[in-house]
């Protein structure tokens, strides 16, 4: 007979036989009894179930034969059930218990109605501290952390750790015509969190990002309920550190606009619904096209046509950039090496593309399927690729420079820019990017960075490519500050490929002359690489 539980045997009549102490402590009536007979009855003497009394105690039953009737083991799942529904690090509830208590209150609208609000938290930084100082250090921040959110809430509220550095929150009892409540909540859990933190000798700081959903709502179960929390949550985030946002159903309707979008891009890459365009590059010097860009275009049935800046970001989110980016590179070798006047192809190669170990195979692959000379290729990468922490970055492009492959840096002075890229690898041109360019002639400050960056490059043996240069007077302005290549309407916009050699054919020196006539000062004069 074991000590720490309830145990008795029943036997064939029913009757209850030989019960322990706790036994006789726990069940002075014959509930309990009737019960097992019952369960044990119809399962034929085996059953191990939870059983809830009238009185709301909770038990876990076991039942045995024996001898014509039964030997019973029951347990108080009370403190069982609390075990479960703690997390241990924090000592907040955890995932089971906040799913249980949101559902009780989506399933009793009188609850709800009363005022309440879900708030979803999540930490900035915490990966990073997590890995610099170790999980220990992590895991102790964490303990910080759940006490902060506990002094903010009030005695009826809910909080658990929903899994890594996200907790859960309910707010009952607030009324909330207007969100005050919650927002004032939000706020209080956004400063207390924020502030610094010694953690066994280390000073550390992070910040919160809150999403909010205002019950009672229109989600009608906890995964729905939850999700617009982590799209409210996904805002916070985007707007900056520190933020809280309420959720709002435009969200849900782009999110379900992005979902559709990401199933769309994986059927047309399937389909063959993308094509390429290409866009012609002028050398000042030789008043002539050395090159084109390769350009993706999406076409779908359904949608008709799909800017690149909607569904590029999307395929770099989803990750399906990467089939799409290798598919652009055999096709537009392919392609070049079928170019009788010679000319250079650039592809653009996201951060995302970067990453796979397999780049440099598929350029290789993508070059020897083709026959183009890998002089004739060149890469645009932005900042973005050279923000590798771990140097891999640079050992990728050492490769792609040994086996002949021109790289360039691509929009130049919009993003991360740092001269240390510039130092790191020497780049074959550096494209400036077209917000400089397309400025008047009274822009001050564009053109300076423009000469600055035309400069940069002339004295580290870099070309400089214009981009977005339109009219003959922007033409004039950058080849007067030293830009040695232009991209643009003015030379032309991107066009099929079947349009190629015609536009080539059609094209003299005297086609790119400007009004002022001869585009570089002879002072300014550099060889392209």
């Amino acid at each position: 007979m074991s000590m720490n539980r309830a145990v008795a045997i029943v036997g064939p009549d029913g009757k209850l036989l030989q019960p322990n102490l706790i036994f006789e402590k726990l069940f002075g009536d014959t509930e309990l009894l009737d019960r097992i007979n019952r369960d044990a009855g119809a399962n034929n003497g085996k059953s191990d179930c939870q059983v809830t009394l009238s009185d709301g105690r909770a038990f876990w039953v076991e039942t045995i034969p024996m001898d014509g009737g039964w030997l019973v083991s029951a347990y108080d799942m009370s403190e069982r059930s609390a075990k479960e529904r703690t997390d241990t690090l924090t000592k907040l509830g955890n995932r089971l218990m906040f799913h249980e208590r949101l559902t009780e209150l989506l399933a009793n609208p009188d609850l709800a109605a009363e005022g309440a609000a879900v708030l979803v938290v999540d930490l900035c930084r915490f990966k990073a501290i997590n890995e610099s100082l170790g999980r220990h250090i992590g895991s102790r921040l964490l303990g910080s952390v759940a006490d902060r959110i506990r002094s903010a809430l009030a005695s009826a509220d809910i909080a658990a750790r929903l899994g890594g550095d996200k907790f859960g929150i309910v707010q009952v009892g607030q009324p909330q015509p207007q969100p005050q409540s919650a927002a004032a909540l939000a706020s209080r859990l956004v400063d207390l969190i924020g502030r610094s933190y010694l953690v066994e000798g280390h000073l550390i700081d992070v910040a919160a990002s809150v999403g909010i959903v205002l019950l009672p709502t229109e989600a009608t179960d906890y995964d729905q309920l939850l999700k617009n929390a982590d799209l409210a949550l996904h805002r916070a985030k985007s707007d900056g550190h520190g933020a809280y946002r309420f959720f709002e159903r435009a969200m849900d309707e782009k999110m379900q606009y992005r979902r559709n979008l990401e199933i769309d891009l994986r059927c047309a890459l399937a389909l063959g619904e993308f094509s390429l365009v290409y866009q012609p590059q002028l050398n000042l010097r030789l008043k002539k096209v050395t090159g084109f860009e390769a350009l993706l275009r999406w076409q779908s049935p359904t949608r008709g046509a799909v800017s690149p800046l909607e569904f590029i970001p999307v395929a770099e989110d989803t990750g399906i950039i990467t089939p799409i980016g290798e598919w652009v590179l055999r096709t537009t070798c392919l392609k070049a090496a079928t170019w009788a006047g010679a000319q250079n192809v650039s592809v653009n190669v996201s951060a995302i593309q970067f990453k796979s170990p397999n780049l440099v195979a598929t350029v290789m692959s993508a070059l020897g399927d083709s026959g183009l000379d890998p002089r004739r290729l060149e890469l645009e990468i932005t900042e973005s690729v050279m923000l590798d922490a771990g140097g891999r970055a640079l050992a990728v492009l050492q490769n792609l420079r040994e086996i002949g492959v021109r790289v360039a840096l691509d929009d130049f002075g919009i993003g991360y820019s740092s001269l240390g890229y510039l130092r790191d690898f020497r780049f074959d041109r550096i494209k400036i990017d077209q917000s400089f360019i397309r400025g008047t002639a009274n822009d001050a400050v564009g053109r300076a960075i423009v000469r600055a960056v035309a400069s940069l490059g002339q004295g580290l043996g870099m070309a400089t490519v214009a981009e977005g240069v339109e009219t003959e007077e922007q033409m004039a302005r950058v080849a007067s500050d030293g830009c040695t290549d232009v991209q643009g309407y003015l030379i032309s916009r991107p066009m099929p490929p079947e349009q190629i050699d015609s536009f080539l054919l059609s094209r003299s020196e005297k086609a790119f002359q400007t009004a002022s006539g001869d585009f570089v000062p002879s002072d300014r004069r550099i060889e392209p690489l």
